[in-house]
């Protein structure tokens, strides 16, 4: 059987350490000037279109950029991002009242979620690949590359960045949904490990007086899953419930913003705490985006009622069936694209929704592909090729760039034992 591909709850028990742990994702890649300035006057042109549609101005009291930003010396950012310098009035509204919160924006019929929602194109296998993360909160703007960029120290930002990169995981920080101006105080973070196999997977959080504390973090034994270790390094960490990180970045992307801040905001309402903007999950293309912690389970395309989803079955260890699926299924960040392809082409095959229940191995070269198996905790196991095919067009992966040609991974079950 053959399906269009592209891209448990936590248990109380530690992980085992000595399982070995695939490999993580690379450190953030540089965008060079000359693309970043046409990036920029896109998003511009976009943002334009809608403050048009949205009645948005920046001359009366009280207006927001189109993306749900306070203005904070009467200009709007290209990206709807509020300038870094000065700060917001510290009565700022909280999500419950805030303009981002009321209905989705209305992104440019040629922004790049747009496009690739027409064309209707596979999310499978598109998760950035990542065994573990690590999420800060930070309020206040963020810069496109926000590790740098924000207001966070930018050399302990770069450190952390770096650090994470190089144990095989992935950095991001996280502001509450609605407004956020920028204060100093403690910060929570979010410690997760994805886990080779879901069934390991674990989230911790702490509330940390200094950031600069995470450099003290166990390593070694965040990489390896070592869920008594990396607690023992993190002074007040404790267990945590599932939390959906939704990308709002209208510096990386325009469609992360307007799409993405409306549905992060009413995650934010249907449940408090566990629901949060994060800086970067990747995949602009398949706005508004969102990745699953712990597990790292990467969603494309969701809207109000699928979040809704996505929080009360990830209480239980558990996906929505209705996500199942190429068109919201982008993968499980702990295992590479064609592993991710073959575990959600399984997934959506038998109507698994336990995040816990299947595991693929990692991706062997074959000819025109690769070939990966993946097992269930009750013993079956599939034989699955992936391959990356075109589909026959050019669309750029987010707004402003050049067209690119579409390439989608297709699965496709080869043999099965029970």
């Amino acid at each position: 059987m053959s399906g269009a591909a592209e891209g448990n709850a936590p248990t109380n028990g530690e992980s085992p350490d000595e399982r070995s742990a695939p490999a993580g994702a690379g450190a953030v890649r540089r965008v060079a000037t000359a693309a970043a300035e046409v990036a920029s006057a896109k998003a511009s042109e976009l943002v334009g279109s809608l403050k048009d549609a949205l009645g948005a101005t920046t001359s009366e009291p009280g207006a927001t950029t189109a993306t749900g930003e306070t203005p904070t010396t009467g200009e709007i950012s290209a990206t709807g991002e509020a300038p870094a310098t000065g700060e917001a009035p510290a009565s700022e509204p909280e999500h419950a009242s805030h303009p981002a919160t009321t209905g989705y924006g209305t992104p440019s019929s040629d922004a790049c979620s747009v496009l690739w929602d027409n064309d209707g194109t596979s999310a499978f296998g598109t998760a950035a690949t990542a065994l573990f993360f690590i999420a800060v909160e930070q309020p206040g703007p963020w810069g496109r590359d926000a590790a740098r960029e924000s207001s966070l120290d930018r050399d302990l930002g770069a450190e952390l960045d770096a650090r994470v990169s190089a144990a095989g995981g992935r950095f991001m920080l996280i502001r509450r949904p609605g407004g956020h101006p920028a204060k100093p105080g403690p910060r929570r973070v979010l410690v997760a490990y994805a886990g080779a196999r879901p069934e390991d997977a674990w989230l911790l959080t702490a509330l940390v007086p200094d950031v600069g504390e995470l450099l003290g973090l166990d390593w070694g034994a965040l990489a390896r899953g070592s869920r008594a270790l990396v607690q023992a390094s993190l002074l007040g960490s404790e267990p945590a419930e599932p939390a959906l990180l939704v990308c709002t970045n209208g510096r990386r992307d325009v469609c992360c913003a307007v799409r993405g801040r409306p549905l992060a905001a009413h995650a934010a309402r249907v449940a408090p705490g566990r629901a949060w903007e994060v800086s970067h999950t990747g995949g602009h293309r398949f706005a508004p985006t969102a990745v699953l912690l712990p597990w790292g389970q990467t969603f494309a395309r969701l809207d109000d009622r699928s979040c809704e989803s996505v929080l009360a079955a990830s209480e239980s260890g558990n996906l929505p069936a209705e996500l199942l699926g190429p068109t919201h299924d982008r993968g499980r960040s702990a295992v590479p694209g064609a592993a991710q392809s073959a575990e959600s082409h399984i997934r959506v095959e038998i109507g698994e929704t336990r995040l816990g229940a299947l595991w693929a191995a990692e991706p062997e070269p074959v000819d025109g592909g690769s070939q990966v198996i993946v097992t269930h905790t009750d013993g079956r196991r599939w034989r699955v090729k992936v391959t990356r095919e075109p589909v026959g067009l050019a669309r750029p992966e987010s707004c402003g760039k050049k067209p690119v040609e579409v390439l989608e991974h297709r699965a496709t079950t080869l043999e099965a034992w029970f």
